[in-house]
């Protein structure tokens, strides 16, 4: 079964996003930072991670450079999921090691899309 981290500091987009993914055979786990994101992620890394832009302690793009930057072994898919849908915001987000980009608010047959399109569907 395949793992995804949910990572936003909205406690009901991520019971949505975890409904979403466990239709779609995913063992799901939920975060409401970038920190406790990245700790997680380098106790135990996820297939893939849906992340949320803005966030207190550590935003999303914060937490994409530190993943990059650090010695995990495999490294996973990371999709944003943001409000944030400026061209400059989806170029930054890509630039940064995001694989894909989804736009809140998202329904099963987007994600199931996005994830497919990273290879995770």
């Amino acid at each position: 079964m395949k793992t995804c981290l949910v990572v936003d500091d909205s406690k009901v987009i991520r019971k949505v996003a975890r409904h979403i993914l466990e239709t779609l055979d995913f063992r799901v786990t939920e975060v409401g930072d970038g920190q406790e994101a990245l700790d997680s992620c380098m106790a135990s890394a996820p297939d893939v991670v849906l992340l949320d832009w803005n966030m207190p302690v550590m935003s999303g793009m914060d937490f994409l450079r530190a993943l990059r930057e650090s010695q995990i072994a495999r490294r996973p898919k990371v999709v944003f999921c943001t409000t944030e849908n400026g061209m400059a915001y989806i170029r930054a987000a890509i630039e940064a090691g995001a694989d894909e980009y989804v736009m809140k608010p998202f329904d099963r047959e987007t994600l199931a899309s996005k994830l497919q399109i990273v290879g995770m569907a």
